[in-house]
């Protein structure tokens, strides 16, 4: 029997639970106290259309995991009943903007991606450019009252996705352009609650209809196998620095569980067969539960399968795995509660779509998409006993990711692109779009794998150091695990008589207080999420009738940054124009240079160097002292040189002349870029044998204007996937030696 190749596309919609327990003067009455409006926004760009767009391909069947604590803010937005600081100045007069409201409408109205949510909007884009060229000070004295009520309204408007665009008011809105009345605001706002009120009939509609599964997950999001102990941190890092106080609570595990499955049977009619477990984090210890509770199956990373088998995913230099049929099939766990199915996604296909190809031509990265599936066919034709045009096998490919977030880089919020992709996908014969419980009913797994051999880890590096072992991640579990225990004290406090002591914990369980916790992960508001955390921790003190401990007071950590290395917090696709755009680079690594010692200090052309990547090169920039020109204060060359210390590969010293024997730049080397600064020309070599420098090809762009930018291609160095990278930049006068930074380490890269 001849098969398709099987391709199961899993969703992650979740947000954080923005609604607080405290009261504020601006939920008064019956409103709720949300302190950020990404549940709103969001529900009114990224959750119906990705369904409206697959209804249009009724021969692709996708899967959707719907987060119930998202499902519960969407609701109380749909009811009215929920108000956020944005939504407050929105539906404000605007003549009524008191000083602090305009500065924070000034600092806070933007907050999305200009080139594709600001830029395309002429109006919206000129007031973001008076903002950015001119200065919030200046906005502030003499801006009118007609620019703060336009800017209030585009902000919203841009949160409408495209596929809305053709709505009669809608499209009117967006011709009218400018002279927005506190009326227009309170009829987009209108408008938007009308589309999140879609968002869960549509889903339920296409998951009667067969075309889509709906998965949930346990409540509020927790890692689970955290719940169940602390101590599980240790099975991947076992050096890991654990919270003075041992969390160890799995009798909670079954309450998310139950809670998600009774919210799910009556938002959809019916039970649910599968749980995206919260950052597809398992461990052996979290299956019994969800077995007992009735779920078929879960799903998780390839690096946990890696660790589970003890087996590195290795992959060849266009990011192919080569070991496909260990990755691209279904799993049997059994448990004493019944057997689970557990599905391993791609990583970095699911990257691919998350990270990159929104920063490509869309009918390119649908191609690009295709072209990975194809291979994955191929490859896993030639591993068949005999010889065949067909898979003889039913191989599944699991691609998951978040479902919200990544479209804001794409244009048109990801339409072109899923268009490009879907008639791409529908045309074909060879590759089937599945939910992943059709196929499971269809072609249950024929592996096992031993429950107790299940790794206990993340999709982050199949650990979860995202989520503790660092202090201040370390000092909210310790903040925790003391109001959990005042609770386990007082046992009349159930969940029927005192529901607001229950929901108060669920709510701190939740992961994402701790993914912004402390060193991996930042955003403008660290500070905001710090609150929340200790809010929903004191409400819980509060519905005991305990006094709130002093330290519940105190922020968990200090929001100011003071290091002169900041590293790279994600994926990064900056225009190459030498502006430096400060959000394409907002997520870059950052070395101050102007402040360290050494010879840059001295000289101080080069104030700061950023740096970052993404699955298509990987990006440097240098930002300038003032006026500083190459040739001049400056020297005409820059060279980048590099090796690959996990690798055994030819290398090469630096060819310039009066290089000084120092680490680094007395290092041997494998790749070389030269620029130069006059030209804006490039030349790539590679080291070859006998120390010497052979030319490659390159297609690296460089451009310098306010600042030096530079991309450089992964496909220009033919090197495996996951390589670390060492690199420094050396500037340079006609062959000659000039100086280098960073002066005391290399940039540290390492290829996705």
């Amino acid at each position: 029997m001849s098969h398709p190749l099987y391709v199961a596309f899993i969703w992650h919609q979740h947000q954080p639970l923005y609604k607080s327990c405290e009261t504020s003067p601006r939920a008064s009455g019956s409103l709720k106290n949300y302190y950020l409006p990404w549940v709103r926004l969001h529900g009114t760009k990224d959750y119906l259309d990705l369904m409206l767009i697959l209804e249009r391909y009724p021969k692709l069947h996708q899967t959707v995991n719907l987060v119930p604590s998202l499902i519960l803010q969407l609701e109380d937005y749909i009811a009215g009943e929920a108000m956020d600081p944005y939504l407050e100045v929105a539906l404000m007069p605007e003549e009524r903007l008191n000083g602090e409201q305009k500065k924070f409408i000034l600092k806070s109205f933007f907050d999305c991606y200009h080139r594709t949510m600001v830029d395309p909007h002429p109006r919206y884009a000129q007031l973001y450019q008076q903002r950015q060229d001119k200065g919030i000070d200046w906005c502030l004295d003499n801006w009118q009252a007609n620019d703060y009520g336009d800017l209030l309204a585009w902000h919203n408007l841009t949160w409408i996705d495209p596929i809305f665009w053709d709505d009669e008011e809608i499209a009117g809105w967006l011709k009218q352009g400018k002279g927005f009345t506190l009326r227009d605001r309170e009829q987009i706002y209108r408008k938007q609650r009308e589309i999140i009120s879609r968002i869960v009939p549509q889903h339920k509609k296409m998951q009667d209809a067969g075309q889509l599964e709906v998965t949930t997950t346990p409540y509020t999001h927790p890692i689970l196998p955290l719940l169940a102990d602390t101590d599980s941190g240790r099975v991947a890092i076992p050096e890991m620095t654990l919270p003075q106080q041992r969390f160890q609570y799995p009798q909670d595990i079954p309450r998310h569980l139950r809670k998600a499955w009774e919210m799910y049977k009556d938002r959809f009619g019916r039970t649910p067969r599968g749980l995206w477990p919260s950052e597809q984090s398992v461990s052996p210890a979290i299956l019994p539960d969800i077995a007992a509770q009735g779920f078929e199956w879960i799903c998780s990373d390839e690096a946990v399968l890696g660790w589970s088998l003890r087996h590195f995913f290795h992959r060849d230099e266009t990011g192919n795995v080569f070991e496909p049929e260990l990755l691209y099939r279904p799993y049997r766990l059994e448990t004493p509660q019944g057997d689970l199915s557990i599905v391993f996604r791609d990583h970095r296909l699911s990257d691919l779509i998350g990270f990159t190809y929104g920063a490509m031509n869309p009918k390119q990265a649908a191609s690009d998409l295709v072209g990975h599936l194809d291979a994955i066919a191929r490859s896993l034709k030639h591993r068949q006993p005999q010889d065949g045009t067909t898979l003889a096998q039913p191989w599944l490919v699991t691609i998951a990711l978040d479902g919200e977030n990544c479209w804001e880089y794409y244009q048109k919020d990801g339409l072109p692109f899923l268009e490009a992709l879907y008639q791409r996908l529908s045309n074909k014969q060879d590759i089937k779009l599945v939910t992943v419980a059709e196929f499971l009913e269809q072609f249950p797994p024929t592996e096992t794998l031993p429950a107790e051999q299940l790794h206990s880890g993340s999709w982050v590096d199949g650990s979860f150091t995202t989520w503790i072992g660092d202090p201040a991640k370390n000092r909210a579990w310790d903040l925790l695990t003391a109001a959990r225990r005042v609770l386990a004290q007082h046992p009349e406090a159930t969940e029927e008589n005192n529901p607001d002591a229950w929901e108060a914990l669920y709510a701190a369980e939740g992961s994402d207080w701790f993914w912004w916790f402390g060193e991996g992960h930042s955003s403008n508001h660290d500070a905001m999420f710090d609150r929340l955390f200790r809010d929903h921790l004191r409400a819980l003190y509060r519905a005991l009738n305990e006094p709130i401990p002093p330290t519940l007071e105190e922020d968990v950590e200090s929001h100011e940054t003071q290091e002169e290395e900041h590293l790279p917090q994600s994926f990064i696709h900056p225009y190459i124009d030498g502006r430096g755009d400060e959000q394409d680079w907002d997520k870059a690594g950052r070395i101050e240079i102007g402040g360290a010692r050494g010879t840059m200090h001295r000289s101080s052309e080069v104030q700061r160097l950023f740096y970052g990547l993404d699955h298509l090169n990987f990006y440097l920039r240098l930002d300038l002292k003032a006026g500083v020109k190459p040739g001049k204060e400056l020297p005409s060359e820059l060279h980048l040189f590099w090796f690959y210390p996990d690798l055994t590969m030819l290398n090469s010293a630096v060819p310039l002349v009066g290089v000084p024997d120092v680490a680094p730049a007395n290092y041997l080397f494998h790749h070389h870029l030269g620029i130069d600064l006059l030209t804006e020309s490039v030349w790539l070599e590679e080291a070859w044998e006998g120390h010497e420098w052979h030319p490659r090809t390159s297609r690296a762009s460089v451009a310098f204007d306010r600042c030096l930018e530079l991309a450089v291609p992964w496909a220009d160095l033919h090197i495996e996937p996951d390589s670390s990278l060492h690199l420094i930049a050396v500037f340079a006068d006609n062959g000659k030696f000039h100086s280098y930074l960073p002066e005391d380490r290399f940039i540290r890269l390492q290829a996705p």
